[in-house]
């Protein structure tokens, strides 16, 4: 029998090695210094991106364009079933929820955990009628039965044990947030890791474990105001195995190890893809107009088929310049993103020049992002 790990064990742990904070602190570093998170509406697609993957990884199929569309317009897509997507608005809701209520700083409970729980899976959540008792995953109740890591796998603690371990658990997690250096970038992600592990290891509900864990997880490094870490759907086998392995080993680097593994993988990608968007010499791929109808006019061709497109010069960035200004004045509450559909480049690409053209004072939102519209105030 292998021996139960207790809280005090693992708070005396170490934390990630030595190579891997050096890591993710060049790449955060660099993140900053070009000004990635300062793009326009960043923190709202990077939310939608961890929302859109989080619940992708328990097997829903909504892309991160269909989530935007779902949540800042309403619309559902006749592709996906209803349950995957009131999956992601649940846990848009809780996202929203938690985001706001942990900036109080204030303890974190088991009652509070309960009421995380019931946003995640207000519109899956099912009744369930067990013999140690019925409870509602709808509220967010602890679960009153037993449960496995899938076909064959370990199980879980007995859920007559649940409550006590939650409480231990909250109170540790407290006594950690009040001790640590928020100027400790490494130390905070090693925290928010744990408390993932942790939570996921007592599995205190019958369903939304892994949204609700990766959750608390994002909110607690959005307290402390590091980067969210992602988990992509491309990520599902390393994760889940890391997971397993943790809990097998009773070593708790192997999940530590991975999830700083895969935020500096995602770093990564994005410092490269942001650099070639914005690089001067890259050659924009023309993509045909899908969202707006433009009349021929000059930096106009045709394709074969009939399909317009807009000539765009990364070089320079000009002729983009004008490109944007013209969508805008032809459709004044038109999104980056459906500017970078349109123009066939990309949406952080639209982004640099959205900023450049507000600091030369061509253009100026007016209203918040959802809602709001662009002004021009002066042509170039």
């Amino acid at each position: 029998m292998v021996k139960r790990r207790t809280s005090e064990a693992i708070f005396k742990r170490k934390g990630m090695t030595q190579e891997n904070k050096d890591r993710l602190l060049r790449l955060l570093q660099q993140h900053k210094a070009l000004g990635i998170s300062d793009q326009i509406d960043f923190d709202k697609f990077y939310l939608y991106s961890i929302i859109t993957h989080s619940t992708a990884i328990e097997g829903s199929t909504v892309t991160e364009v269909e989530a935007q569309l779902l949540f800042d317009e309403g619309i559902t897509s006749s592709k996906r079933t209803m349950l995957e997507q009131q999956m992601n608005l649940d846990l848009k809701v809780a996202y929203d929820y938690g985001r706001e209520w942990i900036r109080r700083h204030d303890p974190i409970t088991v009652d509070w955990l309960v009421l995380l729980a019931s946003k995640v899976m207000a519109r899956t959540g099912c009744e369930y009628h067990a013999l140690g008792g019925d409870f509602s995953a709808t509220k967010g109740e602890l679960r009153k039965l037993n449960v496995t890591a899938g076909m064959g796998g370990r199980s879980y603690m007995s859920y007559q044990e649940v409550p006590a371990r939650l409480a231990a658990f909250c109170e540790e997690l407290n006594k950690r947030r009040k001790a640590i250096d928020s100027a400790d970038v490494a130390a905070v992600y090693d925290l928010s890791f744990w408390a993932h592990f942790e939570l996921v290891a007592i599995h205190p509900w019958a369903d939304g474990n892994g949204r609700t864990c990766r959750l608390l997880m994002n909110l607690l490094q959005w307290e402390f105001d590091v980067l969210p870490t992602k988990v992509l759907k491309e990520d599902k086998a390393e994760y889940i195995q890391a997971l397993i392995d943790t809990r097998e080993s009773e070593d708790l680097n192997i999940f530590l190890d991975c999830m700083v593994r895969l935020h500096c993988q995602h770093l990564q990608h994005d410092i490269e893809q942001f650099i070639r968007s914005t690089s001067e010499e890259m050659t924009e791929q023309r993509e045909p107009l899908s969202l707006l109808e433009w009349p021929s006019r000059d930096g106009i061709r045709r394709r074969q088929g009939g399909q317009k497109t807009i000539e765009v010069d990364r070089k320079g960035g000009q002729k983009t310049r004008d490109a944007i200004l013209d969508v805008i004045n032809r459709n004044a509450k038109v999104t980056s993103t459906q500017m970078a559909a349109t123009l066939g480049i990309n949406r952080s690409a639209v982004s640099k020049h959205l900023k450049k053209l507000q600091a030369d004072g061509i253009i100026r939102r007016v209203g918040p992002d959802k809602g709001g519209h662009w002004e021009v105030i002066k042509e170039e």
